[in-house]
C-alpha cells in the first residue's frame, strides 16, 4: 500500500512536467533545414569514408579472382605436359598445304561434308587447353565440324581466327571463357571475339614471334625444317613458348620457377591506351625499335603522340590499327596472346608494323602498381612496374633479321640486357635469379 501510495504520488507531481513535454512534441512534428543539412552532409562523410574502403574491398577480390584463373591455366598446362609430355603448342592447328590466302582460310562451304576454311597455324596455346579447364563442351565444338541451320559447315578447329564478317558466324572464337578473363578487366563485346586476359611468354626478344619455327614461303610450308627460320627461332625466340614449336618442361634449362610461362595483359577498350596497341604513324622499321625498344614512345614524345594530360594514352593524332590487346583468344598473334619480358610491366606496346606483326608487347593489368605472372612451375605472383629491367633503350637479341639478314650486336645465347625481368622471361640464357620479384 504504501509503495502504491508512493507511486501515485509520484505520478501528480511529475504530471504537469509530462504534459508540458507532450505539447511541446506536438507543435514539433518534423526536422528544421539546419537538422536535415546536417544529417545529409554527416551520410556525406561516411558515404566518402566508406566508398573508397568498399571499391578496395572489391578489387582486391577481383585481383584474387584473377591470381586464381592464372593458377588454374598453370594447372592446366601441367596436366597437359603430363598427357602429352610437352606444352601446348603457340601457333597450331589445321591448314591447307596449298592455299595460304586469308580469305580462303577465313571461308565457309555450304557442301555437306567439306570444310574450307583453315587455320594457318594461327590458333593459341589457349585452344588446347580447353579440356584441362573444364571446357570439354567448347573443345568438342572447336574440334568437330559445325554444321549451320542453313547447311553451311565449318570445318574441325574451325577457321583463321580473325575478325571478319565469316568469321565472327564461328560461335566458339566469339565465346568468352571464364577461366581466360581477369575479373578486373571491364573490356567485353565487339570489336573484339572472344576475350583474353592471359598470354604466352616468348622471352625477352620478339623476332620472329608472328612466324617461329614454321613458315610459310614459296607456296608451301616448312615444318621446322627451313634452316635461315630455325637460326632466327633459336636465337631471337628465347622463352618458354616458341611458336609454332613444341616446348618441353626439359628445356625450361633455367629452372621451372625462374622462367615466366605466362603474363597478364589488358584487353583493349578502345580509348588508345599505349598498353592495348601501338601507333602505325612512322616509327622507323624493324631496326630501330629492335635496337631501342623505347622507339615508339621516344618518337611519341618527339612528334605529340602522347597525351600529355593522359600520358597513357595515344593523341588523337596518332593512327592506331582497329584491333587491339586481348581481343581474339583463339589467335596466337603478339597482339593478341603473347607478352615479352622486354619492357617492364604496364609499358606501351610498340609493334613494327600494326595488328597481326612482332614488336614489343610487355604484360599489363587494370591493378594498381604491376601485373600477375605465370611461372613455368604452376606459381603465380604480381610483379610491379617497378621491377629491375636493365637498359630499356638497349638492343634485343636477334639473327638473320629481314630479307638483309642483319644480326644484333649482342650474340645468340647472351644473357638477357634487360636486368632480372629480361633473365624471368628466357628459358636457357644461363641467368641467375636471386633477387625477389
Amino acid at each position: 500500500m504504501m509503495s502504491e501510495s508512493l507511486e501515485r504520488n509520484l505520478f501528480r507531481m511529475a504530471r504537469p512536467w509530462l504534459l508540458s513535454r507532450v505539447r511541446a512534441r506536438g507543435q514539433r512534428d518534423a526536422f528544421t533545414l539546419v537538422e536535415l543539412l546536417v544529417v545529409i552532409a554527416i551520410i556525406g562523410v561516411l558515404v566518402g569514408l566508406l566508398l573508397p574502403a568498399v571499391q578496395a574491398a572489391r578489387e582486391a577480390a577481383r585481383r584474387m579472382s584473377c591470381s586464381n584463373n592464372f593458377k588454374q591455366i598453370g594447372l592446366a598446362m601441367h596436366n597437359y605436359h603430363a598427357a602429352y609430355n610437352q606444352l601446348p603448342v603457340h601457333g597450331v592447328g589445321p591448314t591447307n598445304e596449298s592455299n595460304n590466302a586469308t580469305g580462303a582460310a577465313e571461308s565457309k562451304c555450304s557442301a555437306i561434308g567439306i570444310g574450307c576454311g583453315f587455320t594457318r597455324l594461327e590458333l593459341s596455346y589457349l585452344v588446347g587447353l580447353l579440356p584441362f579447364v573444364e571446357q570439354q563442351a567448347l573443345w568438342e565444338a572447336v574440334s568437330n565440324p559445325i554444321v549451320e541451320p542453313d547447311g553451311d559447315i565449318w570445318p574441325a578447329f574451325g577457321p583463321r581466327p580473325s575478325l571478319s564478317t565469316t568469321t565472327v558466324d564461328y560461335e566458339p572464337w566469339m565465346t568468352d571463357v571464364t577461366t581466360f578473363r581477369c575479373p578486373s578487366d571491364p573490356g567485353f563485346g565487339l570489336p573484339s571475339m572472344g576475350r583474353t586476359n592471359y598470354a604466352a611468354c616468348t622471352g625477352d626478344s620478339f623476332y620472329d614471334a608472328e612466324r617461329g619455327s614454321t613458315i610459310w614461303q614459296a607456296n608451301r610450308w616448312f615444318y621446322e625444317s627451313d634452316s635461315r627460320q630455325m637460326e632466327r627461332t633459336r636465337c631471337g625466340m628465347r622463352g618458354a613458348f616458341v611458336p609454332r614449336s613444341a616446348m618441353r618442361f626439359r628445356d625450361i634449362q633455367d629452372g621451372l620457377s625462374n622462367t615466366i610461362a605466362a603474363g597478364e595483359i589488358i584487353s583493349g577498350l578502345g580509348d588508345r591506351d599505349k598498353r592495348s596497341l601501338t601507333f602505325t604513324n612512322a616509327k622507323g622499321g624493324f631496326a630501330a625499335i629492335a635496337r631501342n625498344p623505347k622507339q615508339c614512345e621516344d618518337r611519341a614524345l618527339a612528334n605529340g603522340l602522347l597525351d600529355p594530360a593522359r600520358p597513357r594514352f595515344w593523341t588523337s593524332t596518332a593512327r592506331v590499327p582497329a584491333s587491339e590487346r586481348g581481343h581474339r583468344w583463339a589467335a596466337f598473334h603478339l597482339l593478341q596472346s603473347q607478352m615479352n619480358t622486354i619492357l617492364p610491366p604496364n609499358s606501351e606496346m610498340c609493334q613494327v608494323g600494326h595488328s597481326d606483326t612482332y614488336g614489343v608487347a610487355p604484360p599489363s593489368s587494370q591493378h594498381t602498381g604491376g601485373a600477375h605472372i605465370l611461372l613455368t612451375d604452376g606459381a603465380v605472383k604480381f610483379v610491379t612496374d617497378s621491377i629491375e629491367s636493365g637498359n630499356s633503350r638497349q638492343t634485343t637479341v636477334f639473327c638473320r633479321a629481314l630479307q638483309s639478314g642483319i644480326d644484333s650486336t649482342l650474340p645468340a645465347g647472351s644473357r638477357s640486357p634487360f636486368g632480372l625481368w629480361g633473365a624471368l622471361g628466357t628459358r636457357a640464357s644461363s641467368e641467375t635469379v636471386s633477387a625477389e620479384f
